[in-house]
């Protein structure tokens, strides 16, 4: 096994020690230099030096994206302003950024960060990283280019958009590693085709794909049509971005950098802390940053804890691959509905593309639940009878799984928009 900083095999207790250093470090500069924790930690009567142990995390109080955004833009900032050399920002689609600042210190650990992550998915300095993730205010383009040149390999910058010059730079610049969404990577592969553009003219040994949740079903189509390793990587701006966890080759679980981000899982109703294994709401504390840290931050992300080492020698604890999110669950009459539930079961139904939406109307105070899901080419040529055969197993199956009826749209290749980002998997036309 190869890591790129040995601190990912450090033995529990030392690890633990570090954890807490960097917990009371943390939380006591939080407490001195920014207000809306001063009064935060005041209300839970914390005082400095409280912390005497990794359990007394969970008497402090959590923090939410709403805070950020009451604290726009740079309320939250634990550094002055002539400290920070980096600043990031969410799209803001759903109300005000939020706002992330990096010191010179935190531009550096990221960097470190990912160079992890990109050595955990099978890199070296020998690779070309072809990063295709968007560079801007997101972190993910900027993220993996910087963690890619920490670990000496060659950054490609080449961010979203223009797939057949995406492949054709693959094809002439050799590149080994592709970083992108799941969805894009199976964008890349149908583009691929189209351009007559063989596997064997391309070097991808190895792909970094997030910023959504995806099921194993797709990641064995992904990793079978571009013959490669498909690892999942997770972060989020408010964090850090890119580089918070990453499977390794073992592939069961990612590792979470312990020494930067401690993690729990916790009830999304009552807050209570949930023991390892138990699936929740996924929250990070954030104890190697400078600019922006943050206390118990709820991500809304869905996943579980596993702290048993792992087989690839890492030490760190892991998590579960994302699930789904708290705020993209659809309730549909009473049941709780996930985009990733209905595309495990699109993946198993061979004649369909990975390409989905999920489209929830209200018809006579009535909700429906519509997928819509393109045909391959060779099934979208079939007769009409055995169509309707494929829409009733599709109806049948979903039902099965979900426990609630939904209708079928059987689409032509190609119909539903392709996303250079993250997928837009959920339409709800109640909220029209």
């Amino acid at each position: 096994m190869r890591c790129f900083n040995p601190v990912e095999t450090l033995e529990g207790d030392r690890l633990d020690e570090l954890k807490l250093e960097r917990l009371r470090s943390t939380v006591d500069r939080l407490y001195e230099r920014v207000p809306f924790y001063r009064d935060k930690l005041d209300a839970v009567e914390y005082r400095p030096g409280d912390i005497k142990s990794l359990k007394d995390l969970e008497s402090l109080p959590f923090t939410t994206k709403d805070d950020l955004r009451d604290n726009y833009p740079f309320g939250l900032f634990a550094v002055p302003m002539r400290d920070i050399v980096r600043i990031h920002a969410s799209s803001g689609t759903t109300g005000k950024s939020t706002v992330v600042g990096y010191t010179a210190g935190d531009i550096q650990v990221w960097a470190d960060l990912v160079a992890r992550t990109i050595v955990a998915a099978g890199g070296d300095r020998d690779d070309v990283v072809h990063v295709s993730y968007g560079y801007g205010l997101f972190t993910g383009g900027l993220g993996l280019h910087y963690g890619a040149e920490k670990l000496g390999a060659t950054a490609l910058p080449m961010s979203g958009g223009n797939t057949k010059r995406q492949v054709r730079m693959m094809v002439d610049f050799g590149s080994t590693i592709l970083c992108c969404t799941p969805s894009y990577a199976l964008n890349i592969a149908e583009v691929m085709r189209e351009m007559g553009i063989s596997r064997d003219s391309i070097k991808l040994k190895a792909a970094i794909l997030g910023a959504e949740p995806w099921s194993d079903e797709m990641r064995r189509q992904i990793e079978e049509e571009l013959r490669i390793s498909a690892h999942d990587i997770y972060g989020l701006s408010e964090v850090v971005g890119p580089g918070v966890s990453i499977e390794c080759e073992e592939k069961k679980g990612l590792h979470v950098f312990e020494d930067s981000f401690i993690p729990e899982i916790i009830d999304p109703g009552s807050g209570k802390v949930l023991p390892p294994g138990e699936r929740g709401e996924l929250v990070f504390t954030n104890i190697n940053k400078e600019g922006l840290a943050l206390i118990r931050y709820r991500t809304r992300d869905i996943s579980r804890l596993f702290p048993e080492p792992c087989a690839c020698g890492r030490t760190h604890t892991r998590m579960e691959r994302v699930t789904g999110r708290t705020d993209d669950m659809l309730i549909i009459r009473g049941v709780n509905v996930f985009p990733s539930q209905v595309e495990i079961v699109l993946m198993q139904i061979p004649g369909l593309s990975p390409h989905y939406q999920l489209v929830v109307d209200r018809v006579e105070n009535l909700d429906v639940l519509e997928v819509q899901v393109e045909m391959s080419a060779e099934v979208f040529s079939d007769e009409i009878k055995q169509l309707e055969v494929l829409e009733k197993r599709i109806r049948d199956e979903v039902q099965s799984y979900l426990g609630v009826g939904v209708k079928v749209r059987l689409m032509e290749p190609r119909s539903i928009q392709r996303s250079e980002g993250k997928a837009v998997r959920v339409i709800d036309k109640r909220k029209i």
